[in-house]
């Protein structure tokens, strides 16, 4: 078991959207995706604050693929923010843009990041809103003035979003728990490559929320 201290732990819900589940089909849609809110809500119990990210997108990017095979080749032209194409994906004002269902709103989570809203830009990470990681979003600094000294993360997808945003938070000096059961990957391959990346960045990685306890 994984003891606690809630005081100085917060718990991120990373991108936890329709567009990146099967309830959006002509989006991203992950496996199962649909199915992680239950432990999401469940290692949010262990924390004194709750945050959550969100890719909200334009319409219109040099980023998004026109054809199914142009996704994940790269993006050609002078695009320093950019690095491979992607389907269009929670375009703002859309279904995709949504939380899954039975997390709780926006309004709710103690903090809200909202990234990927310039056109020329794709971040994977919550902290920050380009790929050379010099524009934070304030999710590092407000982290910081409440002390926390630990972060729980689930999310989508296991080996993009999620392991860009541990791995920010790593290097910013938090204790990183990633809770496997509320994170669901594109590719299975790319996911146990990303969970050896994270934990060789010394990031603890468990099955559930059922191996939390508080201190």
């Amino acid at each position: 078991m994984i003891k606690i201290e809630q005081a100085t732990t917060a718990s991120i819900d990373v991108d936890p959207q329709c567009g990146f589940t099967p309830l959006c089909p002509n989006e991203l849609p992950i496996n199962e995706g649909d199915l992680i809110a239950e432990q999401l809500n469940a290692q949010a119990v262990f924390a004194a604050y709750r945050v959550v990210s969100k890719d909200c997108h334009p319409t219109q990017a040099p980023w998004i693929a026109n054809t199914p095979e142009e996704v994940m080749k790269p993006v050609e032209g002078e695009y320093p923010n950019l690095d491979i194409k992607w389907p269009a994906h929670c375009i703002v004002g859309t279904k995709g843009n949504n939380l899954i269902p039975g997390l709780p709103n926006e309004v709710d989570y103690d903090f809200l990041v909202e990234k990927g809203i310039d056109p020329l830009k794709h971040p994977y990470g919550a902290c920050y809103h380009d790929l050379a990681q010099s524009e934070s979003t304030g999710l590092i600094e407000w982290l910081h003035e409440q002390q926390i000294k630990a972060v729980i993360v689930g999310g989508l997808a296991t080996d993009y979003c999620v392991k860009t945003t541990v791995l920010q938070l790593s290097n910013a000096g938090f204790q990183i728990i990633v809770n496997l059961g509320a994170c669901r990957g594109v590719d299975s391959e790319t996911t146990k490559v990303a969970c050896k990346e994270m934990q060789s960045a010394g990031v603890i990685l468990i099955a559930s929320s059922q191996e939390l306890e508080l201190s």
